[in-house]
C-alpha cells in the first residue's frame, strides 16, 4: 500500500488528515456515548424489571404452591385411599365416591383458579360429563399431557395445553400427583388450573410485555405476549441457581438483539423470563449519537475552509524550493530563494544552499578521485602478477630438478606447486574438503620425504563430505604443529585425520602420538608455524560462524594431542552477505 504522505498533495493531505482525525474523534465519541448510555439504560431497565419480576414470581409461586398443597392433602385423605383400595362393598364404595366428589367439588368452587379435578384409578365409577370432578380409568392415563413426566417423579406440572371440558376446550395448566400407599400405586390426582388467570398474573400491569414462565428443566410452561420461541432456556440461564439476572441475546439477520431478564426465587422451581427489544431500550442513546454525528458534519465543513487556507501557506514555499531545484546546475544560473522565513522553511532554504555548496565541492573532487582510482586498479593488477610469477618459477625449478636427476627434489617442488595453487584458489576463502585434503596430503608427503619411514598418516573422509566446503587452510596449521612440535624429540610419529557428520555439523578430529600439550596454547612461544597459525584458524572460525562452532585441544590419555574442530555443513562457499 503506497504511503499517502508520498502520493498526495499537501493541501489535499491537510484536509484529509484533519477530516479523518475529526471523523474518528466524532465516531469514537458517538460510539462511546452510545455504548455507555446504552449500558446504563440496560442496567437500569434490567434492575427495575427484576424487581417487578420478583414480585410477580412470588405471587405466581404462591398460587402454584397452594395447588400443590391442596393436591398433597387430598391425596392423603383416608377416605380417598380406602376408596381406591376397593376393599368396600358396593354401597360403601358408592357413598365414598359421593363424599370424595363433593369434597373435591367444594375445592373447585372455593378456589376460582381451579378449572376441574380428575382422579385416575382402576375400575372407576364414571361421573356425568358436565361435572367438574371426573373419575377416569387408568387406561386413558397414557394419552394425557402429564403421563411422561410421572414416569420419573411422583408429581409434576404440565405446560399449557387445551383441556376438553363441559364448556369446550379451555387452556389449562395441570398438576398431577401419584397416590401411593404401602408401595401400591393406587391412582393419580390431577388438578387443572385456568391458564388465562396465570397469564394475567404473568402479564401484570405492563402493556405489551413479553414474558414466559419456565420450570426447573428449562421448559416453557406458559407465556404472555410474543416472547422468543425456545424449547430449553437452560443454555442461557442457570435454572438451578437462586440468583436473578439478565442476558444480552445476540440477534440474527431477521431479528435484532434482545435483553433477557429473569427472576429466580429461593427454593422455587419457577423462573420468570421477560424479553425486551434492545433497540427499544437504546433508542434514546442512538438519538444522542445521531446528534453528535450532525455536529461532526458541520465541524468537517469548517475544517475544509480552515485547512484550505493553511495548506496554501505551506505549499507556496515548497513550490518555490521545487522550482529552484529544477533550475539548478553546477555551472548554471542560481534561483534565489526568500530569506524572510524564520521557521522550518527558513531552515530548509538554508540547508538547500549548504547542499549546493557541498555538491560543488564534491564535483570538483571527482576528477582527483577518478585519477586515484585508476592508479589503485593498476597497482592491484600488478599485485596479481607476483603470485603467478612465483608459481611459474616453481614450475621452472621442477623441470630443472628433473633434468638434473634430482627426483626427490622434483617431487617436493611438484607438491609445493600443488599446495601453492590450492593456497591461492583464485583468491577464494572457501575451498572443497577434497582440495583441503589434497593440500594436507601434499604437505605430509613432503614431510615423509624428509622423515622417511618414521612418519605415518591416515585420512578418513566419506566421499559425500569431500564435496562440502571449508575455510581454506583450516587443517594444515594443526598437522604442521604436530610434526614440528609434537614429534620434535621423536624419530617416528603417526597422524590420524577423521572427518564425519555430527548432527547438523561437521566434526574434524586430528590426533597424533607426539609429546602432547605441555603449555596452554596462549602461553606457548609465538612461532610462525605454530601458535599463530592455530590462532588464525580459531579467529577465522569465530568471525565466520560465531561461538556455536570452534576448536578444542586436549591431551590424549595414551599420549599425544587431539584436536576437535566443529564446522557447519556448507553445500556452497560461505558468504557473510548471504548468510
Amino acid at each position: 500500500m503506497p504511503n499517502p504522505f508520498k502520493k498526495c498533495k499537501v493541501d489535499r493531505l491537510f484536509f484529509q488528515s484533519f477530516a479523518v482525525v475529526l471523523i474518528l474523534v466524532i465516531a469514537i465519541t458517538a460510539w462511546t456515548s452510545y455504548s455507555n448510555s446504552s449500558k446504563a439504560l440496560v442496567q437500569n431497565t434490567s434492575y427495575y424489571q427484576q424487581q417487578l419480576l420478583d414480585e410477580l414470581n412470588n405471587e405466581i409461586t404462591t398460587r402454584l404452591i397452594m395447588i400443590e398443597q391442596i393436591s398433597l392433602s387430598s391425596s392423603r385423605d383416608t377416605e380417598l385411599t380406602r376408596f381406591l383400595l376397593k376393599k368396600q362393598d358396593d354401597f360403601e364404595r358408592y357413598r365414598s365416591r359421593v363424599n370424595i366428589e363433593s369434597s373435591l367439588a367444594n375445592l373447585t368452587f372455593a378456589i376460582p383458579l381451579i378449572q376441574g379435578i380428575d382422579l385416575y384409578m382402576h375400575s372407576p365409577i364414571l361421573s356425568e360429563r358436565q361435572n367438574y370432578i371426573q373419575f377416569r380409568d387408568f387406561g386413558s392415563l397414557n394419552q394425557q399431557e402429564f403421563s411422561n413426566c410421572l414416569e420419573n417423579s411422583d408429581f409434576c406440572w404440565t405446560g399449557e395445553y387445551a383441556f376438553l371440558s363441559n364448556q369446550g376446550e379451555i387452556p389449562v395448566l395441570s398438576f398431577a400427583r401419584k397416590i401411593v400407599r404401602d408401595n401400591d400405586y393406587l391412582g393419580v390426582l390431577v388438578i387443572h388450573i385456568k391458564a388465562n388467570e396465570i397469564r394475567e398474573l404473568l402479564a401484570g400491569n405492563s402493556q405489551g410485555s413479553n414474558r414466559i414462565l419456565a420450570n426447573i428443566e428449562g421448559q416453557q410452561v406458559i407465556k404472555a405476549g410474543n416472547p422468543i420461541d425456545q424449547s430449553d432456556w437452560s443454555q442461557w440461564i442457570d435454572l438451578k441457581s437462586d440468583k436473578s439476572g439478565y442476558v444480552h441475546l445476540k440477534g440474527t439477520a431477521n431479528d435484532g438483539d434482545t435483553l433477557l431478564v429473569y427472576s429466580r426465587l429461593n427454593h422455587s422451581i419457577w423462573t420468570l423470563i421477560e424479553f425486551t427489544s434492545w433497540d427499544k431500550i437504546t433508542s434514546s442513546s442512538l438519538k444522542l449519537a445521531e446528534w453528535i454525528g450532525v455536529i461532526g458534519v458541520a465541524a468537517i465543513l469548517l475544517i475544509l475552509i480552515l485547512t484550505h487556507f493553511i495548506s496554501r501557506q505551506f505549499t507556496k514555499p515548497i513550490k518555490q524550493l521545487v522550482h529552484a531545484m529544477s533550475m539548478y546546475s553546477v555551472e548554471g544560473n542560481k534561483v534565489d530563494l526568500p530569506d524572510d522565513y524564520e521557521n522550518e522553511f527558513g531552515y530548509l532554504f538554508a540547508g538547500y544552499h549548504k547542499q549546493n555548496k557541498r555538491i560543488e565541492e564534491l564535483y570538483q573532487s571527482l576528477e582527483r578521485r577518478h585519477e586515484q582510482q585508476r592508479k589503485a586498479e593498476i597497482e592491484a593488477l600488478q599485485a596479481n602478477i607476483n603470485p603467478h610469477f612465483l608459481y611459474n618459477m616453481l614450475d621452472q625449478l621442477n623441470w630443472m630438478a628433473i633434468e638434473a636427476g634430482q627426483e626427490e627434489l622434483s617431487r617436493i617442488l611438484e607438491l609445493m606447486g600443488r599446495m601453492f595453487r590450492i593456497g591461492l584458489s583464485n583468491g577464494n576463502s572457501f575451498i572443497t574438503i577434497a582440495d583441503e585434503l589434497m593440500h594436507i596430503e601434499c604437505y605430509l608427503e613432503i614431510q615423509q620425504l624428509r622423515w622417511g619411514d618414521g612418519l605415518e598418516y591416515r585420512i578418513m573422509a566419506d566421499q559425500e563430505l569431500q564435496e562440502l566446503f571449508i575455510p581454506k587452510l583450516t587443517l594444515q596449521p594443526f598437522v604442521e604443529n604436530s610434526i614440528i612440535h609434537g614429534f620434535n624429540k621423536q624419530r617416528y610419529g603417526h597422524i590420524f585425520i577423521l572427518l564425519e557428520k555430527a548432527g547438523d555439523a561437521l566434526r574434524v578430529i586430528i590426533e597424533d602420538d607426539g609429546m602432547g600439550l605441555n603449555l596452554p596454547l596462549e602461553d606457548q612461544p609465538k612461532r610462525s608455524t605454530g601458535g599463530y597459525g592455530i590462532r588464525n584458524v580459531r579467529e577465522r572460525i569465530d568471525a565466520y560462524f560465531g561461538d556455536t562452532y570452534g576448536i578444542k585441544l586436549n591431551n590424549r590419555e595414551e599420549g599425544g594431542t587431539q584436536v576437535e574442530i566443529m564446522l557447519p555443513l556448507l553445500m556452497k562457499p560461505y558468504s557473510n552477505r548471504g548468510h
